[in-house]
Parts: C-alpha cells; sequence; structure tokens
C-alpha cells in the first residue's frame, strides 16, 4: 500500500541523491552545495578530551588558553631557547613576586594591626579624687608602750653598733640592759670575710646571707637580723650593707608586728577635722566642707584625706584651666611626734587617681615640701585597648584568675597586690597589713605566727621576680582612665614683719 510504501523507504539506509534535471537548474544554484557532515570521534578521542597524553600538552594547552600575560611566550618561542629560557624566568620571578605580595598582605592581615587615634577635647569633665595625707605614722598616744620599747631597744642597738648616744639614750641609761632580749629577732653584726675570687661564686651560692643592697663600702662586715622557719630548720640572714637601711628595715619589720596587735575599732588621732591639717581648702574659688573628703588611716603615711572621692555626694566638676579653677589647699605639717625611723621627710603626700580606684600612696603618691608653694597640673587620659585577637585586656576583671580584694573597680595594680596577699595567706599562714584582708584571716604577728618573716621575705624576692606569676596574670584593663600630674612652680613666701605665719606650712594648687 502507499502509506506502507512511505514507511518502508523511511526504514532504509538513505539513497543517494538523484542527479539534477535540466529544470532544476535554477534550484540548484539556489541552494548550492550541502556542507560536509562533521566526523564522529572515536572512543579513543573522545577520552583524550579531557586527559591529555603528557604533561607538556597540558602546559601548552594552559599557557595558549590562559589570560596570564606572557604564558602564551612560553609556547610560542619554543623554537628559540634563548628565548623560551627569558621568558621562563622572567614568568617566574613575577610568580614568586606575587606570592611574596600574598605572603605580606596575610601576614599583615593575621597580625590585627590597629590604628592609633588621639583626640584632644576641652569639654567639661569630672574632677578626680585627691587624697593628701599627713606624713605623719601612729603617733606615740595611740600605742605607746609598744613603740616606746621599739624606740629603747634601737636606741640601745644604735649605741652597742655605732657608739650613738642620743639625749633620749642618756635618759634612759639605767634602763639600757637587756633591752635587745625583749624583742625577737634581734639586730646583729655580722662578720663577711672576702671570699677569694674563684671562690666568690660558689659560696655566693651556698650561703644563705641575702644581700639587698651593694656594698657601700670596704669594711668586712654587715648589719642585719635573723629569720627562721617554723621548726629552725632553715634560717638566714636579711642583711644590708648600709646601717641606717638595716635599722629601719628592722624597725619597720617590728613596727608592724605592732600594728597588727592594735583593734580595728582603734580610734582615730587628734587630726580628725580639717583645721588641724588643712587650713583652707577651695574648689573653683568656693569653700569645702566635711561633705566634700573622707578620712582613712595609711600606715606608714599617716592620717590621710580624699576630696571628692566616691563617697562624695556631688561631684566636681571642672571645664576651666588655671590656678583659680581648681583645688586649692593650705596645709600645716608637723615635726612633733615624727617616729624618725619610719618617716624622713616631713610635709605632705599628695595622689591624684579617679573616685573608683583605691590611692596606693606608695606607687603613684609624691610629696610636697613644706614651707613653699606648688602648682600641680592634670591632664586627664583615657585608653581604650582592642581585645580579643589585637590584645590581651580585660574588661571588668571577671576572667582574671584573682580575687579582687579591694573594694573597688579592676585595675592592674588592684590585682596585683590582691595577688600578692592571696599568696601570703597561702603560704604563710596570715596576711600582710598594708593590703585588705579576707575574713577569718588574721594579720601577721611573730607571736601568733612565730615564722612569717621568713616567708614573707622569701616571698617577696619570688613576688619580685614574677615567681608568683601575679604579673602574668593580671591583665591590664581594656578601658583605662588616669590623670597625669605634672608639678609646676614652686614659690617661697616672702617674709614680711609684723605678721607670724603658722610652723611648717604647706600650700598646694591643682
Amino acid at each position: 500500500r502507499k502509506g506502507d510504501k512511505l514507511k518502508e523507504q523511511d526504514s532504509s539506509p538513505p539513497q543517494p541523491t538523484p542527479r539534477p534535471r535540466k529544470g532544476d537548474k535554477h534550484e540548484e544554484q539556489r541552494l548550492g552545495p550541502e556542507p560536509a557532515a562533521p566526523q564522529q570521534p572515536t572512543a579513543e578521542e573522545e577520552a583524550l578530551i579531557e586527559f591529555h597524553r603528557s604533561y607538556r600538552e597540558l602546559f601548552e594547552f594552559f599557557c595558549n588558553n590562559t589570560t596570564i600575560h606572557g604564558a602564551i611566550r612560553l609556547v610560542c618561542s619554543q623554537h628559540n631557547r634563548m628565548k623560551t629560557a627569558f621568558w621562563a624566568v622572567l614568568w617566574l620571578c613575577t610568580f614568586c613576586v606575587m606570592y611574596w605580595q600574598f605572603g605580606l598582605l596575610f601576614g599583615e592581615y593575621f597580625s590585627y594591626p590597629v590604628s592609633l587615634n588621639i583626640n584632644l577635647n576641652s569639654d567639661k569633665l569630672v574632677f578626680p579624687a585627691v587624697t593628701i595625707c599627713t606624713l605623719n605614722p601612729y603617733r606615740y598616744a595611740e600605742i605607746k608602750e609598744e613603740l616606746e620599747e621599739l624606740d629603747r631597744i634601737a636606741e640601745q642597738t644604735l649605741y652597742d653598733l655605732y657608739k650613738y648616744n642620743s639625749t633620749a639614750l642618756e635618759a634612759r641609761s639605767r634602763g639600757r640592759r637587756d633591752l635587745r632580749g625583749t624583742l625577737p629577732h634581734p639586730l646583729q653584726r655580722l662578720r663577711v670575710p672576702p671570699p677569694p675570687d674563684g671562690a666568690r661564686r660558689a659560696r655566693g651560692a651556698a650561703s644563705g646571707v641575702q644581700d639587698h643592697n651593694p656594698q657601700v663600702d670596704r669594711k668586712d662586715w654587715k648589719i642585719g637580723f635573723q629569720l627562721c622557719n617554723q621548726n629552725k630548720s632553715d634560717c638566714f640572714y636579711q642583711t644590708y650593707s648600709s646601717g641606717v637601711d638595716a635599722v629601719r628595715e628592722w624597725y619597720h619589720f617590728h613596727y608592724i608586728n605592732i600594728l597588727s596587735r592594735l583593734p580595728e575599732t582603734l580610734p582615730s588621732l587628734e587630726e580628725d577635722t580639717l583645721g588641724n591639717f588643712i587650713f583652707a581648702c577651695r574648689f573653683n574659688q568656693v569653700s569645702c566642707n566635711q561633705a566634700n573628703y573622707s578620712h582613712f588611716h595609711h600606715p606608714m603615711y599617716g592620717n590621710c584625706y580624699t576630696f571628692n572621692g566616691k563617697n562624695n555626694s556631688n561631684l566636681w566638676m571642672s571645664s576651666m584651666p588655671g590656678i583659680n579653677n581648681g583645688l586649692s589647699l593650705m596645709l600645716r605639717t608637723e615635726q612633733n611626734d615624727f617616729i624618725p625611723l619610719l618617716s624622713t621627710v616631713t610635709g605632705a603626700r599628695v595622689m591624684v587617681h579617679g573616685q573608683d580606684e583605691p590611692a596606693f600612696m606608695d606607687d603613684g603618691g609624691f610629696n610636697l615640701r613644706p614651707g613653699v608653694e606648688t602648682s600641680i597640673s592634670m591632664r586627664k587620659e583615657t585608653l581604650d585597648r582592642l581585645g580579643g585577637d589585637y590584645g590581651d585586656c580585660t574588661k571588668n576583671g571577671s576572667d582574671v584568675p584573682v580575687k579582687n580584694l579591694f573594694p573597688s573597680k579592676y585595675t592592674q595594680q588592684v590585682c596585683i597586690h590582691s595577688c600578692f596577699q592571696e599568696s601570703m595567706i597561702k603560704v604563710c599562714g596570715c596576711a600582710y597589713i598594708f593590703y585588705p584582708r579576707p575574713q577569718n584571716v588574721e594579720y601577721c604577728d611573730y607571736k601568733k605566727h612565730s615564722s612569717w618573716g621568713y616567708c614573707y621575705y622569701k616571698l617577696q624576692a619570688d613576688f619580685s621576680s614574677d615567681h608568683l606569676g601575679c604579673f602574668t596574670k593580671c591583665r591590664k584593663p581594656c578601658r583605662n582612665g588616669s590623670s597625669r600630674c605634672y608639678p609646676g612652680r614652686t614659690i617661697t613666701p616672702s617674709t614680711t614683719r609684723g605678721m607670724e605665719w603658722p610652723k611648717s606650712t604647706s600650700s598646694s594648687r591643682s
């Protein structure tokens, strides 16, 4: 049938095209010759499209198709070895420079660089807290018996060692005998023969004598006192080449023990009001009152007053520079009843700090001498540190493995002193009197803790060399604000006839 014939023709292989007739000439010219059909690749050639036969073909394919400038020159100039070598070296050098730049960029990125921005502002700021102390330790009225006994022993010691005789010693010459036997750890003169040069290092390593000062004279003796552990199995001499340093350290050691026996409810000293120590106080030309300061007692610096502290309800604000726009004080210093082996200067000690920071008078304070007017300029500086990968700082000290024993915010100095106190309690079994103590912990006293001096001086040496790890544990705060002080001019008041000034008067302005 006709339908079957058409189907049969479709299924049959293609027949050759019949030769065109003469009438079909116009159609032949219009269609033109048909393009040749592309040859089908074999299975082997199909596989070689993705995988080249050699690395050379792969390299040539890469150079011919890459957009890297100069790579095609390695293929085009292969008939000239000199050109090929030149372009190969140049190409490798550019790759090395590129990877070197990558290394610099990645190194700079992973070093976490920071930029420092300094802004100078003259805005209205909170005036810092100012603590000023009398430089006068506990007076004789409070601990009279203990200090008198210590003074008599110190005078006897000075007479035995240096034949030093004072008027007070002459008055007590009758009670001079057996005074040094009433206190432990007497001060002694120790003969130290000079060792030979070869045995000096070996003897210094095996000796139990600790020398904390360089040799200041050529004599073959030193001054010191002996300290032993609990069972007397290990002892050493705390020695000094300078007799003055030895006597002062020995007196200071016994003074600490006397202070530890005082009750916490000890009545304050005579200077309970501003009038006895501070004659005049003004801030921004306005007189101060008792609501502007708080009082505490320092074991070494005596009565201390903190102006504009955290207990002040209305903090002082400062917006204008100048002497008349700050804190102005007129002080009265005393030389009577000073303890000469504790306080060798007269005047006042001043420290500027933040409202929520304790006053570390030993670390950041400075002295003012009496009889002059001193101007002190201040500048507040705030430092923000980036934590995390950019630096090692702490926000509030909560991630520092040291408990804050001070009633203040976290600072590095607070952490360091708290770390030493923790080590003191853990190793020696008692607390150092100059730092706060936890509850149910007693201050060190050789009547209760006979070997605390031995433990303290050993621990102090480890603390100074950072064997305790306090300087490593206590990180810097991420935000730190401080006030820098710049002592300015010092003016000596002129002498005026007909007008009598109080004795030992000091004036300071800040």
